[in-house]
């Protein structure tokens, strides 16, 4: 577990994205996003995809590092 959860904390913390800045992009919960975030529950493929575009839409950059983080 975790993978995704760590590469996605990396890249909050990097480009000072909040846990709810995200959320509402995406249109979740804050918490789920925290689940992830504290690796008590991994994203599903599709949650994936939809985390990668709701950082596209806070900073493309973040976008694209999450992807490459997750991927190696």
């Amino acid at each position: 577990m975790g993978k995704a959860g760590q590469a996605l904390k990396l890249v909050l913390d990097k480009y000072g994205i909040t846990q709810n800045q995200l959320a509402v992009k995406m249109g979740i919960r804050r918490s789920n996003v925290s689940r992830w975030v504290s690796e008590v529950r991994d994203p599903t493929a599709e949650s994936l995809l939809e985390i990668r575009d709701g950082l596209q839409k806070l900073s493309p950059e973040a976008a694209e590092e999450f992807i490459r983080s997750y991927l190696s």
